[in-house]
C-alpha cells in the first residue's frame, strides 16, 4: 500500500487545471530554452516574438474581422491562444499560480468542460470588451483574463455559500476588489495600457457563466430565490 504522505501534490489538482498550468509553463520553458540557444539553434531566439506575431490577440485584426465580417480561423484562434503567451517567465509564473490556486477550487465543483468554458470564454470576451472600451488598445498576451474568470467563478461559489448561510454576500467580492485596487495603484504609478479592463471583464464573465455552469445550473439558483 502506498504511503499517502508520499503522494504527489498534483493528485489533488483537477486534471483540467493541471493541464492548463502545464501548457502555460511548458510554452514558457520552450521560449526560455530557445532564447539561450540550448534548443532550436539560432532561429529559436525569435520563438517568442514569432509566437506573439502569430497567436497574440490583436485589437486591429479583430476590428478588421468585425467590420469586414470575415472571420478566418487563423485569426479567430488569437482570441484564445493569447492566454498561453507571456512576456517573460515571471509573467507566466504569476498567471499559472492564479490558474492553479483559483482553478483548483473551481475545478473541484465544476465539470471539466465547464472549467474550460470559464477559462476560454473569459479570455475571449475580456479581449473583445477591452478592444471596444479602451481608447487605444494594444496587443494582449497572458493568461490573466482567463485566470480572472476563475476568480469570478470562485467568487460566485463564495457568494452562493454566503447566501445559503444568510450572511452578507458582498464579502464574496473582497478578493477581486483587492486585486483591482492593486492594479489601479500600479497603473497610476507606472502607467497602464488598460489591460485591467480585460481582467475585470474576465472576472465578470466567469461570475456570470457560473449561474449556468454550476452543478444544478440556473434551476438551482431560481429555487434558492423562490425559497427566499
Amino acid at each position: 500500500m502506498s504511503d499517502p504522505n508520499n503522494s504527489s501534490p498534483f493528485n489533488a489538482l483537477p486534471p483540467v487545471i493541471a493541464a492548463l498550468a502545464i501548457v502555460i509553463i511548458l510554452i514558457e520553458v520552450a521560449f526560455y530554452l530557445g532564447s539561450t540557444g540550448l534548443v532550436g539553434g539560432s532561429e529559436a531566439i525569435a520563438w517568442r516574438l514569432q509566437a506573439v506575431q502569430k497567436y497574440a490577440y490583436s485589437p486591429d485584426i479583430f476590428g478588421w474581422m468585425w467590420s469586414s465580417g470575415n472571420w478566418p480561423g487563423e485569426h479567430v484562434i488569437r482570441m484564445f491562444s493569447y492566454l498561453f503567451l507571456h512576456g517573460n517567465f515571471t509573467h507566466a509564473l504569476f498567471g499559472s499560480v492564479i490558474v492553479l490556486a483559483l482553478g483548483k477550487m473551481v475545478g473541484e465543483v465544476f465539470h471539466p468542460v465547464a472549467v474550460l468554458l470559464v477559462f476560454f470564454l473569459s479570455g475571449a470576451i475580456g479581449a473583445v470588451v477591452y478592444t471596444f472600451v479602451w481608447p487605444d488598445p494594444v496587443t494582449l498576451i497572458g493568461s490573466y483574463p482567463g485566470a480572472y474568470g476563475f476568480i469570478g467563478a470562485f467568487t460566485f461559489l463564495i457568494w452562493l455559500r454566503l447566501k445559503v448561510g444568510g450572511e452578507n454576500q458582498m464579502r464574496a467580492f473582497s478578493l477581486i476588489a483587492m486585486l483591482l485596487g492593486i492594479q489601479l495603484v500600479f497603473g497610476a504609478l507606472f502607467g497602464s495600457n488598460g489591460d485591467w479592463i480585460a481582467d475585470l471583464t474576465g472576472f465578470a464573465t466567469g461570475f456570470g457563466l457560473s449561474f449556468f455552469l454550476v452543478p444544478g445550473g440556473w434551476s438551482r439558483i431560481r429555487a434558492m430565490i423562490r425559497h427566499d
